[in-house]
């Protein structure tokens, strides 16, 4: 139903994927890692040998048009990007395909889907870009309130509808994509300038039903501080809340659907705040004796009031591994820009910030220094990394990534307890010795964003059991150390034990009375966030 179509196994579309280049760079690394020749590899069925079950349930007529039983369709909504998507969909399990994809194009459809799906007891799994890392659009289906599953996919509502120049926001539908979001709103001279990884094979939607992350590294660091309003289809009715650039009459509307991951209803427009598009720039590359160095800078930073749009730091291992840094040296990635005023005065005192703390620039420069040296190099294998997966999983090798958040003064101690209970538990899982390593995707003036990379050598049929022990351990360490377990990624159905233990049970208990309101035959996305 589209013409670039996605893959439905692997990142991107059909036929994107990395060099021969990079992957010879990426297995060097990893047989560097695990003194191995070569890996264990096996081979990952075609679309073509991919078994699905019959249909359990067929559209109507009037539904018909949007709707399609088609083998691509089902199997590309199957799952999204996390390691155990994609070990399942290597072994060709699609068990859990839709029965039914719906690709609406109105909120009229939106609902008629949702009426038909309540009829016939089908589940119902919003469905954006499919780019979930933590099993956010899996569809369930329980065989007794759910005997179906339908995935609900918008694409087709795709179009800026309407720009405010005078208030710099817009309206925009909730399928549109990444690219052709900014696309439509160049011609005005605006962005939204939020890019999350993900920013290509991702939408609107999906960013604002999961709490998205965006490049900002301060300031505006979720889809959160750009939402004006929205308009939200349910099954119990269409609710839209008042356009403003903020209030106080009592909780936020907007709020209870941030982060509700399809739950509560399908977000189908947003009014959105923009930005001019910058044209003043300023951007380093710093290096540090160690992480916790270069963290002090960044708290100094942050402090400063500074709001760098760019402040990330990878520890000496992270650096090294994306070819950022030779080894031994922390790497922050800085940067600042701006429509309106030029940057330098904010460089420099950041740079002053930096060297207080043992910071040497690499290089600092206007203009595209973000794109040269270790930045730029950081830069491109940040958006090349999740093309690795589709050729690391089939050679048994166990590589993911966990984010969260902890306040300055429990940094230190908490990233080192994390760092070794992941590290103990990759070898009692494997019986092997992996690595771990740390970066910051996001700071604050209270605190950073840690974002932890493990990577393991597994084995071919154990390969979901020794993910979950690490999962498991990693989770259970920076829960009981006080994060958050997760900062940008969302819950889904992997984070949910951890979630339900991070949050009050009195929320807990508040969240599913709007769920029965809402979504009274516990439809919606079944098994995220909480139970029907």
């Amino acid at each position: 139903m589209t013409d670039a179509r996605l893959k439905h196994y692997g990142w991107g579309r059909e036929g994107e994927g990395m060099s021969a280049e990079e992957r010879t760079f990426v297995l060097g690394r990893y047989r560097a890692k695990f003194a191995a020749d070569e890996f264990d590899t096996i081979p990952v069925p075609p679309l073509e040998d991919v078994a699905l079950r019959q249909p359990r349930v067929t559209p109507p007529a009037s539904l018909a048009a949007f709707c399609t039983t088609e083998r691509y369709d089902r199997a590309a909504h199957t799952y999204g990007k996390s390691y155990p998507d994609y070990v399942r969909a290597m072994l060709g399990d699609y068990d859990c395909a839709p029965d039914v994809v719906a690709y609406p194009r109105s909120e009229a459809e939106i609902s008629a889907v949702m009426d038909w799906a309540g009829a016939v007891g089908a589940s119902l799994t919003p469905f954006g870009g499919g780019s979930s890392v933590c099993g956010g659009v899996e569809p369930r289906i329980d065989g007794i309130r759910h005997k179906a599953a339908v995935t609900l996919d918008l694409r087709n509502l795709s179009r800026v509808v309407e720009v405010d120049p005078t208030s710099r926001a817009a309206l925009i539908e909730a399928g549109i994509y990444g690219p052709s979001l900014e696309s439509q709103l160049k011609p005005h001279g605006f962005t939204l300038r939020h890019f999350p990884q993900s920013f290509e094979y991702s939408t609107l939607g999906g960013w604002i039903a999961t709490r998205s992350g965006g490049h900002f590294a301060t300031l505006y660091t979720h889809i959160d501080d750009f939402v004006e309003n929205l308009r939200v289809v349910t099954p119990a009715g269409v609710l839209e809340t008042r356009r403003l650039p903020g209030s106080g009459a009592g909780p936020s509307p907007d709020r209870m659907f941030i982060g509700s991951e399809g739950i509560l209803g399908v977000i189908s427009r947003a009014w959105m705040r923009l930005q001019s598009r910058p044209t003043y720039r300023a951007g380093a590359s710093v290096r540090f004796p160690s992480l916790f160095a270069a963290a002090r800078a960044v708290r100094a930073v942050a402090q400063a009031g500074l709001y760098p749009s760019n402040c990330r730091v990878l520890d000496p291992q992270e650096a090294f591994n994306t070819g950022a840094a030779e080894g031994g040296v922390a790497i922050m990635v800085l940067a600042f820009e701006s429509g309106d005023h030029p940057v330098e005065a904010w460089m420099a005192r950041a740079l002053e910030c930096c060297a207080d703390h043992g910071g040497t620039p690499e290089s600092a420069n206007a203009g595209e220094a973000h794109l040269q040296g270790a930045a730029g190099i950081w830069r491109n294998a940040f958006i090349r990394m999740p093309y690795a997966r589709e050729f690391l999983t089939p050679a048994g090798l166990i590589n993911d990534t966990f984010e969260t958040a902890i306040t300055w003064d429990r940094f230190e101690e908490f990233h080192d307890k994390v760092k070794a209970a992941t590290e103990r538990a990759i070898v009692e899982a494997t019986g092997v010795a992996g690595e771990v390593t740390c970066r910051f995707t996001h700071v604050y003036p209270d605190g950073p964003a840690p974002y932890f990379t493990f990577h393991a050598l597994g084995r071919h049929g154990a390969l979901l059991e020794q993910w979950q022990a690490i999962k498991n351990a990693a989770s259970d360490a920076l829960i009981a150390a006080g994060g958050t377990i997760t900062h940008h990624h969302a819950v889904g159905r992997d984070h949910r034990p951890w979630y339900d233990r991070q949050r009050p049970e009195l929320f807990a208990a508040a969240l599913r009375a709007a769920k029965r309101e809402l979504d009274p035959q516990g439809m919606l996305n079944p098994g995220v966030l909480i139970d029907p």
